[in-house]
């Protein structure tokens, strides 16, 4: 118990409890009437599409309710929604619900069919709240049903305003080739983990982010699996390795890339500057020979291969990760 007689919570987990939109109402009316607020909610796997339709209604009539209930939100650092029914229209009312968490870091709202055009009307959050800089620094909207129209709008106003987000995942949504030129000006931006894995860039967008990778990048961690880029997918992670100092992992699983493309990201690990402890190269099919067996085992960082690699190719699968 708090101080004025309040329950005390830290973290508040209610996931995969089959809860509804009325539950999740009435669970957020109880956390507006806590005066020690939480810092972490997970309500995922919930079926609560249109619970924050009445906190907007609420907040815009009420100023007393804004400015004294809602005091409990200011606290909340970690909001974790996936796959709890959520559309287009609840993209819209979580931003203006975002406008009263001052001190959110994280949220995920992956596996929500919330579309491009929730996209739309989440995006503002970002625009409207440039000048103070949001406090967001991890975003996760995997498997949302995004197309490379949602995903470009998204990360121009990324690229553009002031909020230093640090990760992003916007994996398993099919944007193809079209996503290139909007990811290689997000590149440049202080982003340091960054999940792509699925979005079917094929060769065509590994060439094309080759191309737009001009200066020093930020990356710390890189997940570009299950795109389908062939030998592409070696030469844009020798790029890659050369403008990442601060790289320390790669997830390149599942590209279908020849064994050729062995060589050319061993010979990028021997030069790069950078501190790589792994880089996952599993999921494709390779009959090794002796030269290159030996090559990667010089490939190490503090005694420790870096190299992932997958089984002799009588043992491996091949991923097929057609949209």
């Amino acid at each position: 118990m708090g101080p004025d007689g309040d329950m005390s919570l830290c973290s508040l987990k209610l996931s995969d409890n089959h809860h509804g939109r009325t539950f999740a109402k009435s669970l957020l009316m109880t956390l507006l009437n806590l005066s020690s607020g939480i810092s972490v909610l997970d309500l995922s796997y919930n079926n609560i599409a249109g619970w924050l339709s009445d906190f907007n209604r609420r907040f815009s009539s009420d100023s007393h309710l804004c400015y004294v209930n809602g005091k409990t939100l200011k606290m909340l650092r970690v909001l974790t929604l996936r796959e709890s029914s959520l559309g287009k229209d609840d993209a819209e009312s979580l931003r203006y619900a975002l406008e009263h968490m001052p001190n959110l870091e994280e949220l995920d709202i992956s596996d929500n069919p919330i579309e491009d055009e929730g996209i739309r009307n989440f995006v503002p959050y970002f625009v409207g709240a440039s000048d103070t800089c949001p406090h967001i620094n991890c975003l996760k909207l995997e498997n949302c049903d995004l197309s490379s129209v949602g995903v470009n709008l998204l990360l121009y106003v990324l690229s553009a305003c002031k909020a230093t987000l640090k990760s992003l995942s916007i994996a398993d949504n099919y944007l193809g080739s079209q996503v290139t030129k909007a990811l290689g000006k997000f590149f440049s931006t202080p982003i340091e983990v960054l999940d792509i894995a699925g979005i079917g860039l094929g060769s065509s967008g590994f060439q094309e982010l080759q191309n737009l990778i001009k200066e020093e990048l930020k990356l710390m961690k890189i997940n570009i699996s299950k795109n389908r880029g062939g030998i592409e997918t070696a030469k844009f992670l020798s790029k890659l390795l050369s403008r990442a100092p601060q790289l320390v992992e790669v997830n390149a699983t599942c590209n279908l890339m020849p064994i050729d493309s062995l060589a050319v990201i061993c010979s990028a690990l021997k030069f790069a500057k950078g501190n790589v402890k792994r880089v996952d190269l599993r999921g494709h099919i390779w009959n090794y020979k002796p030269e290159q067996i030996s090559l990667c085992r010089e490939i190490v960082h503090d005694g420790l291969p870096i190299l992932v690699l997958p089984l002799p190719s009588a043992s491996a699968v091949l991923h097929d990760h057609d949209p």
